[in-house]
């Protein structure tokens, strides 16, 4: 799976919540100021060119629809994320976290009950 770019990325968010979508619908999601249309033609493009987009042309118009979900996205990012930046350690993540105080207590202890219950 190639990496998304920060751009492709903000408009395949809005791509995993439309479900199917025109580019149109994709910029009237996007909040003032909107990028031009011929933009967003060209994310979408590119995200079809690296496979993240089925599309189906009607008529004049091209309608897309997700190819990777967006729960498979997000565990590959993360993953890639936690081997790039933690040397391959969840520990080494969620430590970080707490250091920052961007997790409180009761949230950790939510995810080591999260943990045990996975366990069972």
């Amino acid at each position: 799976m190639e990496k998304l770019t920060h751009q492709e990325e903000t408009i395949m968010l809005h791509i995993w919540q439309l479900k199917e979508c025109v580019v149109k619908d994709i910029i009237n999601e996007i909040h003032d100021p909107k990028p031009p249309y011929t933009t967003v033609a060209s994310v979408v493009r590119n995200l079809e060119q690296k496979g993240y987009l089925n599309s189906k042309k009607y008529g004049n118009v091209w309608v897309y629809t997700p190819k990777v979900e967006e729960d498979e996205y997000k565990k590959v990012f993360m993953s890639n994320v936690v081997k790039s930046y933690f040397e391959n350690s969840y520990k080494e993540l969620v430590s970080f976290f707490v250091k920052e105080e961007k997790i409180s207590p009761e949230e950790l202890l939510e995810i080591m009950q999260m943990i045990e219950k996975g366990k069972s």
